[in-house]
């Protein structure tokens, strides 16, 4: 829904796993839409391929295997920079804040970054919870809430997800 709201027609996923999240974003890109999805397990890719050929979409997602922080590197390196106009964020919480960092670079103003997971079954709240994929999701929210580069909201729905919107 928001990538429709968007209009956006060039987009980004941080962890595809079998496809779930990028299928639904392919579909309703227009035609000419382009999606990166970043997976570093080459076992779940060829899940999400079969689903993206199935669904007749496979001409719209570059899927690229390995280390999501290089892929969005890679994009900077090779001037896509401000080039996306959504992103979408469930992979490895440790590295939340750096994909965050890389796809500031890469959306545009006025352009979503979305991250899922951000209430970690409640364990962000309970001060008693530290082990380190807490400790990073929480001091995400916490520089999240702290950033002027982006506006955000956080929807308590599920697991929670933060649309932060690229000032």
């Amino acid at each position: 829904m928001l990538v429709q709201i968007l209009g956006a027609e060039r987009c980004i996923e941080v962890g595809t796993y079998t496809g779930y999240s990028s299928l639904a974003v392919a579909l309703v890109l227009p035609e000419g839409g382009h999606l990166v999805a970043c997976e570093r397990d080459g076992k779940v890719i060829e899940v999400a391929k079969r689903y993206y050929d199935r669904a007749g979409v496979s001409h719209k997602v570059d899927v690229r295997h390995g280390l999501a922080a290089d892929t969005l590197k890679s994009l900077i390196q090779n001037g896509e920079s401000c080039r996306y106009d959504f992103a979408f964020v469930d992979a490895e919480k440790k590295m939340y804040q750096e994909y965050f960092e890389l796809l500031l670079q890469l959306v545009r103003i006025g352009g979503l970054i979305v991250v899922d997971n951000v209430l970690w079954h409640g364990r962000v709240s309970d001060p008693l919870v530290n082990d380190s994929k807490t400790l990073s999701i929480r001091n995400f929210n916490e520089n999240l809430m702290k950033d002027n580069r982006v506006d955000i909201s956080m929807v308590p729905i599920g697991d929670g997800m933060t649309i932060c919107r690229k000032r």
